[in-house]
């Protein structure tokens, strides 16, 4: 079957309003923008004269930012430390138009902050300020407090769990999510890193990169080597239980497959030429757009597709931007629609 250009119209119109919930570690992306014209007389480092600095949302927080370019209404819960750092996250949050009604403030952490240093538009050095331990049990308690307000008030229609491995994730709250989301029908979608790539079983869509996988699973696999990618999904599904896993696979584009209908459907998308600037941020990308097309329904094909189509234009852009709803349209109907599926 064909992808119409209907379909994908009905599909953008269909993210509007929907309710997504983001539950993972939050940060703010902190930029110094500037010029190098020489080197340090102190050490062989270029010196970056400072033009502009910006303070972002970031990890989670970024999906946040895509689910809402992409019309649809995030819910981000997580922590941040009760320090400066955290009111300036919660203003972004406001200024962005994101609710901050899932956020704790924690007096034992600090909020995750990561300095890139830019100069003549390339990323000179990144430097992070962070606490990435687990959180405390009284920490886990008002989590899981804010998540079950969420789930009480709001038509959540899927959740996303995004790990950067900074201990907002313990295996007492992704139980607990798994479990209120469960009991109430809500497909979860998970971006995984290695700490806990074992901990999700029973999950709607599970979505590491190559090198997540390789992590997670530990085992020795090329790019290339697209037997053995698929040998590792399947028997990761198998054994976790996933309805659907997306492997992205950076200029090789992603591998999708689904067990959850009738019959078990596979799809390699190989990804679009593009002028890479920055690939910063293509994985929140990803995953906002295929958690909203696993909200409604979507065919694997196209959920891979629009996802891929969606990760690589966020890499056209130097620092973490969310995707450009009109532009991913307009490119969705022009490389997309008429494929077949």
């Amino acid at each position: 079957m064909k992808i119409t250009r209907s379909q994908i119209e009905t599909l953008f119109s269909d993210f509007e309003g929907k309710h997504v919930m983001i539950l993972g570690d939050v940060m703010i992306d902190a930029y110094l923008w500037g010029k190098v014209d020489r080197i340090s007389p102190e050490a062989p480092v270029p010196v970056v004269s400072v033009s502009k600095r910006d303070n972002l949302l970031g990890g989670a927080a970024n999906v946040a930012l895509n689910i809402k370019a992409l019309g649809a209404v995030p819910v981000l819960c997580s922590v941040v430390g009760d320090d400066l750092k955290g009111s300036e996250f919660v203003e972004l949050l406001h200024k962005d138009g994101i609710s901050d009604e899932g956020i704790v403030k924690s007096a034992e952490r600090i909020t995750t902050t990561k300095f890139r240093i830019i100069g003549n538009k390339a990323q000179m050095l990144r430097v992070d300020e962070e606490i990435d331990t687990d959180l405390s049990e009284s920490d886990e308690n008002r989590l899981i407090e804010k998540v079950l307000s969420v789930f009480n008030k709001l038509p959540i229609g899927v959740v996303i769990v995004q790990d950067y491995n900074k201990g907002v994730l313990t295996r007492r709250i992704i139980d607990k999510v798994l479990e209120m989301s469960g009991s109430r029908g809500i497909p979860v979608v998970v971006d995984p890193k290695k700490k806990n790539f074992d901990a999700y079983r029973n999950v709607d869509l599970f979505k590491p990169n190559l090198k997540e996988l390789r992590e997670g699973l530990k085992i020795d696999v090329e790019l290339n080597e697209a037997d053995k990618i698929r040998q590792a999904v399947i028997e990761w599904q198998s054994r976790q239980s996933i309805a659907a896993m997306m492997v992205t696979l950076s200029e090789a584009g992603v591998f999708i497959r689904d067990v959850s209908g009738s019959e078990v459907k596979e799809h390699h998308i190989p990804a679009h030429v593009r002028n890479i600037a920055d690939v910063s941020g293509a994985g929140d990308t990803v995953i906002s757009v295929a958690s909203l097309c696993r909200a409604l329904k979507v065919s694997p094909f196209l959920t891979a597709s629009l996802a891929n189509l969606a990760g690589g234009l966020v890499c056209e852009y130097v620092g973490v931007v969310p995707v450009n709803r009109s532009h991913l349209l307009n490119e969705a109907l022009e490389l997309i629609a008429g494929d077949q599926a």
